[in-house]
């Protein structure tokens, strides 16, 4: 019994988020850590621990601090797969990309053991691992129809399970639980490539039945805890529940399955060989629908005769599909003077000009009015153009307001149409509801299913570039991906562009993909000489050298060539034009991802309004802010100024002060230099006047020495002419000292006259009476 449920899913990306309540989306923590995109994440059976697993690294975290407690790191040749712990076991199993696996003990993160490598087969390239509830067995899978099954408890490869030839790709495992089984699940469900799900027994190697088909692929299963309930989420976006009790009572009734073991061996013997047993069985029906609920169906159109081809052939404007086809093939473009005639009329656009304009009137969309800021371009006229039309997309559907790529989709239409926005919005949509089927069912995300499919077409035609890309560990996201979400704008010049869409524009929408896959293929070359991611994304966002003819041509020849259960034409609806009037309702799309973002983009902007207000607030407060301090600067500046110039006058004052006192003392200087000079001039003066006193005084001397010369000749005359006249006289004397002595003797008698009295008589005496 199947329950669909019609509720698109969101993205399969693991994020490291933890939410505290459903409801309330109160963020417990955000855990940093990864570079790449996490694959997987484990947690412990004690809830503590909880391990996250991406392409280069694997990080165990400790779920009460919400901190990384050890990081796994690889070389980059040896990539990762998964990183897991056993359940009901302290025991952390790690397998790279190289099929090794090694068990390792969470508390001590010591190895434990390492599960040998086949020596001999084919090599699985592990992908898909399951592990039963009791954590004794092993299954892994991958790039093979193989299936190894591991017992844990001896550490040995037991069995090596071949899938039917349908399975060439294993891309997840998940063992049933049985309330009897103690933990050790004997049935194994295998999810293929082809979206088939079988589940079959591990030790009969039975198919027991399988969910799933070709039209309703299945991309990821979950087993419940119980084992009576798988929820699938199916490749158009639906969730379907099956009743594991009701498919294996009611319908699992096939041909019985005999397991063909192609040698026997013993226990002991772990020849590859006598592991490998092989499930061989017809077809199992699907079990049947209760009529009581909804069923898809699928509508199969009958072929069409010649009346309904040339119907379909006629387009509007009196022109016919076919010979434009034709016109193209022979050409390989269409006539630059009529090409947007041609689109249009490809296109089969309703030129729905009152819809346009109620969508137009409504104004810009709040999702780009700061289109500039992560879009900026040099024309104004083209950025409103685009703002415009953008704003246009954002009110017809509301997933086309949070849509991060749809400007890059867009942005070409735009440039080609810009005197025309009307045309531009109907083209540009026209090739979102055709060649943009499915892209938006994984929103946020890519569309993983679109992806899948080009994977498929490029794994078939070359497979050697294929398995460079996985070895080098880049995806369908980094090769495809931007092709599609750019219309390969980036990588082409404008008429290699135009001569692009004129191709895809007239054919089927698969043939877009098929055109992303053609431009993979035809630059193999360069792309097998490229090894490091950086490279890839370089390669896929620049223009390179390319034979846009021989890539035309290969996308026809893929067109041609591809297998019908991996042609993307067999899952991709035909061409439906837009319809007249009005515009059709858009709803492809997880709604409830479109409006939490609308409201977290709501909620946003009146975040962003009140942080405008504020910081308009804050804006004024700091222009006061800056202003005061302005005026402060120039006050403090003015009065460093006027210290500067209070500290120049001070050193001009200061330079005067020491020039006045070098005056000064040049002044005393002088002073006691004329002090000097006077007084040597005065000492000069004295010296002089005492010199001339010594010399008058010297000429007095010499008068008086001459005076008294002449007076000393005159004495000596004077004494000569008196010595001459004592001469004479003493001779006159001597006369008369006789004539005394006469006398004397006269007079002795008188002897009371002394000598001298007498004496002086004689001189006292005249001469004549001397006489």
């Amino acid at each position: 019994m199947c329950v669909s449920v019609g509720v698109p899913t969101c993205s399969a990306l693991i994020r490291n988020l933890f939410y505290r309540y459903m409801y309330t989306k109160q963020l417990v923590s955000w855990m940093r850590g990864h570079e790449g995109a996490v694959s997987s994440i484990s947690v412990h059976s004690s809830g503590r621990y909880a391990i996250s697993t991406s392409s280069d690294t694997a990080q165990l975290w400790d779920l009460d601090t919400f901190q990384r407690k050890r990081k796994l790191n690889i070389r980059q040749s040896v990539g990762i797969q998964r990183v897991f712990f056993l359940p009901l076991s302290n025991t952390i199993l790690s397998c790279f990309s190289d099929d090794s696996i090694f068990a390792w003990e969470s508390d001590t993160l010591i190895c434990k053991y390492q599960l040998p490598v086949p020596d001999c087969g084919p090599k699985i390239s592990y992908k898909a691992f399951a592990v039963t509830r009791d954590g004794k067995s092993l299954a892994a899978g991958g790039r093979s129809n193989l299936l190894h099954l591991w017992c844990l408890d001896s550490k040995q490869l037991i069995r090596v399970i071949q899938m039917p030839t349908q399975v060439r790709t294993v891309r997840q495992l998940e063992f049933l639980p049985d309330s009897f089984d103690g933990g050790a699940s004997q049935t194994l469900g295998v999810l293929s490539q082809d979206g088939v799900m079988r589940f079959i027994n591990i030790h009969t190697c039975k198919l027991l039945f399988h969910m799933g088909s070709h039209d309703d692929a299945i991309t990821t299963a979950a087993v419940s805890p119980n084992g009576r309930h798988v929820v699938a989420i199916m490749d158009n976006g639906s969730i379907n529940v099956y009743i594991v009790q009701s498919l294996t009572q009611e319908v699992n009734k096939p041909p019985p399955s005999q397991v063909a073991v192609v040698s026997g061996g013993g226990a002991d013997d772990q020849d590859l060989s006598n592991l490998k047993v092989k499930v061989r069985s017809e077809a199992v029906q699907r079990p049947a629908k209760s009529l009581g609920r909804r069923t898809q169906v699928k509508v199969l159109r009958p072929p069409a005769g010649s009346t309904a081809e040339d119907k379909e052939n006629e387009l509007p404007a009196g022109l016919n599909k076919k010979r434009l086809v034709a016109l193209l093939k022979a050409f390989g473009e269409y006539p630059a003077k009529y090409r947007m005639f041609v689109w249009r009329s490809l296109l089969c656009l309703p030129e729905n000009y009152a819809a346009y304009s109620s969508l137009t009137d409504k104004g810009l969309h709040s999702a780009y009015l700061a289109l500039n800021d992560k879009y900026p371009i040099k024309s104004h006229k083209l950025q409103r153009g685009l703002q415009r039309v953008l704003s246009a997309f954002a009110h017809w559907a509301a997933i086309f307001g949070e849509v991060e790529y749809l400007p890059l989709v867009a942005f070409p239409f735009v440039k080609l149409f810009q005197n025309n926005p009307m045309l531009c919005f109907e083209v540009v949509a026209t090739v979102i509801v055709n060649w943009g089927q499915h892209w938006f069912e994984y929103f946020p995300n890519p569309p993983l299913n679109i992806l899948s499919m080009a994977e498929n077409v490029l794994a078939h035609h070359d497979k050697e570039l294929l398995q460079h890309l996985v070895d080098c560990g880049i995806t369908s996201q980094l090769y495809v991906w931007p092709l599609l979400e750019t219309l390969f704008s980036e990588v082409l010049t404008r008429d290699e562009w135009l001569r692009v869409f004129d191709n895809i524009f007239s054919n089927h929408p698969s043939f877009l993909l098929m055109t992303c896959v053609a431009y993979i293929t035809c630059c193999r070359e360069p792309l097998l000489l490229c090894s490091q991611k950086q490279d890839f994304e370089y390669f896929f966002h620049h223009r390179n050298n390319l034979d846009l003819g021989a890539m035309i041509k290969e996308a026809y020849r893929l067109m041609g060539s591809t297998p019908a259960d991996i042609h993307p034409r067999t899952m991709l609806s035909d061409f439906t034009p837009l319809t007249k009037g009005q515009y059709p309702v858009f709803n492809h799309y997880p709604q409830f991802i479109v409006d939490y973002q609308s409201r977290e983009r709501e909620k946003i902007r009146l975040q962003e309004m009140e942080y405008l207000r504020e910081r308009q607030e804050v804006s004024a407060m700091h222009a006061d802010f800056v202003r005061r301090q302005a005026k402060e600067e120039a006050y403090y500046a003015q009065q460093e100024l006027l210290q500067k110039a209070e500290e120049q006058r001070r050193n001009i004052l200061a330079q005067e002060e020491e020039k006045l006192t070098q005056q000064r003392a040049k002044l005393a200087a002088m002073k006691r230099e004329l002090k000097v000079k006077e007084l040597q001039l005065l000492d000069e003066t004295k010296r002089r006047f005492l010199k001339h006193q010594q010399d008058l005084r010297a000429s007095q001397v010499q008068r008086l020495d001459q005076e008294i010369s002449r007076k000393i000749d005159l004495r000596e005359r004077e004494t000569a002419a008196a010595v001459q006249d004592l001469e004479v006289r003493q001779m006159e004397l001597e006369a008369q000292r006789r004539r005394l002595e006469q006398v004397t003797n006269s007079l002795h008698s008188c002897s009371f006259l002394s000598p001298s009295l007498l004496l002086l008589i004689h001189f006292s005496l005249p001469s004549s009476l001397s006489l």
